[in-house]
């Protein structure tokens, strides 16, 4: 089946970022602030290299990565040394505590491997986990916190699963880096302080991670102090002795289980069954045809792959080719289809050994009938952005998600030498996680993924909480393909906002003929349940009288995407960053 597209042209003067349903919508209201600090966006022009590259959001992760591939390791072993490293030195994002989806392109068997490595509920939690004494749902800032918000964490499985599969040093090796600089001590970067300034009255309730993030005066450590962790290398020990049984058996296992019973905030229900049972599952990768190209991401539990492949075919009926970044109309396409495409998001996705989607998401004559609605010249009305209801082979009635999906998340971007291709995002949910650290590492809030409403008028939602269920996401690790080889690898950072995200830049890439960096640096809109976010001080700001004309609220805030991409081309591989973060690109 091929979707086709023909999308709005990007006018790279304008959109670079200079330098110096209701119900769903109040939900997504909840994470109008961004969950996570970005930093100053200053444009950094694109890395070439001929052999590999590495591309993180943080320079120490970069430099293992490419440590383990100058010895002769392949993009897994890479993998593996970049997520130990960045539980260590960007631990506000993503860590041992906390889940991840792995893309994998093997280039001898020319086999594309997805692997969810999500978080599960505790086997103990009911729908109505998240819900107060009288059945309202709680407030997401304080379901957040604490140890209800804490899931069974699977990047060390999914880790060890795709190691044990496609590695090719020694697993003990592949984990040295980061236990050499947890022992030595790494300095903390200015993002990092920043982050724990902003979020030092969260971490101030629970004692481990107020004693390493803070001074004994409970003052938030400042950009440069060098910190040392011990006891993450100790774990990192463990695990490479011992595999991820080490931490999902065992003492690491015990400790996790009671930190989060004994959680001084909202107490939890996670128990070592939970941990011991727990596996990294394969499942198959989500792709779709766009004009010459195949894009695969991510399928259920993420929603990126269904949501992605609907905005696209939704479009694909309209000329927008004529219109460039100026043109309010192509935004008012673009950003309807994307409304369109959340609204059935909402209502039919989750986890699929729960709720399998229906069969008909991706049907052509379906989104065929999604896309007349966008035959007008103002923004549909929220009567008109509703929940279709494909083609499907079973009766399900649901109701609409009720979910803030706020991630504290990051994504990172290999090639190796031999053409093998990892896009791995990586999260433990708002920024650092539920704010419970054990053993050097801090534990995700990925459960506020869930619905905290169960039920809706009568029908149940799909993505609300059940034990062993893992929570719906929209990370998007993303390879594009042509002629059957990898030619771009990349992903992004932000919520529900990352599907949008990495839609525009997909387009600017390939539609458009954008350079790698110029595309990420590229200034966001964003439009998911009828108000349009663009991105505050760059010269999306302009198009803000435009699209309140044709019908949209609009709201200027930061938007850290926090993405980071590799492109193969015949003579070279392109590392680049977003501006917005601290990444950094190495090859050879």
């Amino acid at each position: 089946m091929r979707f086709r597209i023909s999308i709005f042209a990007f006018w790279i003067g304008v959109c670079l970022v200079p330098c110096g349903h209701a119900f769903a919508e109040q939900a997504a209201g909840q994470a109008d602030t961004p969950p996570e600090i970005a930093t100053d966006a200053r444009f950094r022009a694109v890395v070439r290299a001929r052999e590999y590259m590495v591309v993180t959001a943080h320079a120490e992760a970069t430099k293992a990565g490419s440590e383990i591939i100058e010895a002769g390791g392949n993009a897994i072993d890479a993998m593996v040394a970049v997520q130990a490293v960045l539980g260590l030195v960007e631990p506000q994002s993503s860590g041992l505590g906390g889940g991840a989806f792995l893309l994998h392109f093997d280039a001898a068997s020319k086999e594309l491997v997805s692997l969810d490595g999500r978080e599960t509920a505790p086997r103990a939690a009911t729908p109505e986990y998240f819900l107060d004494d009288d059945g309202n749902p709680k407030p997401f800032l304080e379901a957040s916190q604490g140890g209800r918000a804490v899931g069974t964490p699977g990047t060390v499985a999914l880790m060890a699963a795709a190691h044990r599969r496609f590695g090719k040093l020694a697993w003990q090796q592949v984990l040295q880096p980061a236990i050499r600089l947890a022992r030595d001590g790494f300095a903390i970067s200015p993002r990092l302080a920043e982050s724990i300034s902003a979020m030092a009255e969260n971490l101030f309730p629970f004692s481990e991670a107020r004693g390493y993030f803070m001074t004994e005066e409970a003052v938030p450590l400042f950009a440069g102090t060098v910190v040392k962790n011990h006891a993450y290398a100790d774990t990192l020990e463990r695990i490479a002795r011992d595999g991820a049984t080490a931490f999902y058996e065992g003492e690491v296992a015990s400790d996790i289980v009671a930190a989060v019973a004994g959680s001084p905030i909202e107490p939890g229900l996670l128990g070592l069954d939970d941990l011991a049972f727990y596996r990294a599952i394969e499942r198959a990768p989500l792709c779709f045809d766009y004009r010459k190209w195949r894009i695969c991401s991510m399928g259920p539990p993420s929603s990126a792959g269904h949501t992605l492949a609907q905005i696209f075919a939704m479009i694909e009926p309209f000329e927008l080719g004529a219109s460039n970044f100026n043109d309010p109309d192509a935004w008012r396409r673009i950003g309807d289809a994307t409304r369109l495409a959340f609204a059935d998001r909402d209502r039919h996705l989750a986890d699929p050994d729960f709720e399998p989607a229906p069969h008909g998401l991706a049907d052509p004559a379906y989104l065929a009938r999604r896309a007349t609605l966008l035959e007008g010249e103002m923004a549909l009305g929220a009567d008109a952005v509703q929940p279709g209801n494909p083609p499907d082979d079973r009766t399900r009635i649901f109701g609409d998600d009720a979910s803030a999906e706020i991630p504290s998340t990051s994504h990172f971007s290999i090639v190796d030498r031999a053409g093998n291709v990892v896009s791995m995002t990586t999260s433990i949910e708002k920024s650092f996680g539920s704010g419970l650290m054990v053993r050097g590492f801090l534990l995700n809030s990925e459960l506020t993924d869930f619905s905290f409403v169960p039920d809706r008028e009568g029908a149940r939602v799909a993505n609300r909480v059940e034990g062993g269920k893992r929570p719906r996401s929209s990370m998007a690790p993303t390879i594009v393909f042509e002629d059957g080889k990898p030619i771009i690898a990349l992903g992004a950072t932000g919520g529900s906002r990352i599907i949008p995200f990495v839609a525009a830049k997909l387009v600017a890439i390939l539609d458009w003929g954008m350079p790698l960096d110029r595309a990420l640096a590229a200034a966001h809109l964003v439009n998911r349940y009828g108000t349009y976010e663009v991105e505050a001080g760059t010269a999306a700001t302009r198009l803000a009288p435009a699209l309140e004309a044709i019908g949209y609220p609009v709201r200027e805030l930061e938007l850290d995407s926090g993405m980071h991409a590799v492109r193969i081309t015949p003579n070279s591989l392109e590392g680049a960053v977003d501006p917005r973060r601290e990444g950094v690109a190495s090859g050879r």
